[in-house]
């Protein structure tokens, strides 16, 4: 399996900043695309950011310019440094991952791994 952990997220002022991680374990192969989404309460949850294993970005309207997706590939860690955050964007933030497990050492299998997520409250 391959198993996500996320963390950094917590309570900022409007306008404040905050950088949230996403470690990846587990019986990793390769780890293809990563993206972080947010679920507000009784929202869907709606893709932010996406990376590709080649770096490559794509971010949602409501945060390009603000929000920032990189990854350490020798780390297995996928950062989102957020700026200028606003009041409407508090949510549970969850990490993903497409990528490749590993099987009996002789097969890799295709796998979604998804982080219990990281709570991030804005204050106004």
């Amino acid at each position: 399996q391959v198993q996500l952990v996320e963390s950094g997220g917590g309570l900022v002022q409007a306008g404040g900043s905050l950088r949230l991680s996403c470690v990846a374990s587990g019986s990793i192969h390769s780890i293809n695309d990563m993206g972080w989404y947010r679920q507000a309460p009784g929202k869907q949850r709606e893709l932010d950011a996406s990376i590709t294993s080649a770096g490559s970005t794509d971010y949602a309207d409501a945060v390009k310019g603000r929000f920032t997706l990189s990854r350490d590939n020798a780390k297995n860690t996928v950062y989102l440094q957020m700026n200028s955050l606003k009041p409407d964007d508090p949510a549970v933030y969850s990490c993903h991952a497409d990528a490749w497990a590993s099987y009996c050492d002789s097969y890799y299998l295709p796998v979604d791994s998804w982080g219990t997520g990281t709570l991030v409250t804005v204050s106004s």
